[in-house]
């Protein structure tokens, strides 16, 4: 949670984490998340471009990196991340500021696109089945209601008290 400067470093980053040796032979996975820049609205900010890189992993290869933007009482952008992959992909076109579908302009500027899938879920959720068509992850039900930021299904009913079960299995 804090980065202090090491002195006298010549070659690599002169930054470490503050708790001495310890903290960074137990984490199995350490990133580095920084903010790269500040998503506005007018003179509002809305949010921020963030940047994580994979500083340690036991459990997959390290050093990768992700940009997205975090929007304030929002989270991470969907939207925002299905233009991206959709430019990378070749779904989206891209020319000059506007950003484009099968040839119809979806928006100017990034944020407009934004919105404008926001408004079009159907849409928003075809031009990411494509993605995820081209990337091999299973498509989602284009009618299928979006499950980001829904609420959890109740708890079922617990079992009644008596003997307890160990392994599904009655004493």
């Amino acid at each position: 949670n804090q980065i202090r400067m090491k002195i006298g470093v010549m070659f690599g980053s002169p930054e470490t984490t503050t708790g001495g040796n310890a903290l960074k032979f137990y984490a199995s996975v350490r990133l580095d998340i920084r903010r790269i820049g500040t998503i506005k609205k007018g003179d509002e900010a809305i949010g921020n471009e963030t940047k994580v890189k994979v500083v340690k992993n036991k459990v997959s290869p390290p050093f990768k990196t992700a940009e997205f933007d975090i929007l304030f009482g929002e989270g991470i952008s969907r939207e925002g991340e299905i233009i991206d992959m959709g430019v990378t992909a070749k779904i989206v076109d891209k020319s000059g500021a506007w950003y484009a579908y099968m040839g119809e302009k979806i928006g100017q500027g990034r944020d407009n696109a934004r919105e404008f899938l926001r408004e079009n879920p159907r849409l928003s959720r075809e031009i990411e089945n494509k993605v995820r068509e081209s990337l091999g992850i299973p498509l989602l039900a284009v009618d299928a209601p979006d499950t980001v930021g829904a609420k959890a299904p109740a708890k079922a009913k617990s079992e009644p008290k008596g003997e307890p079960k160990v392994d599904g299995v009655e004493k």
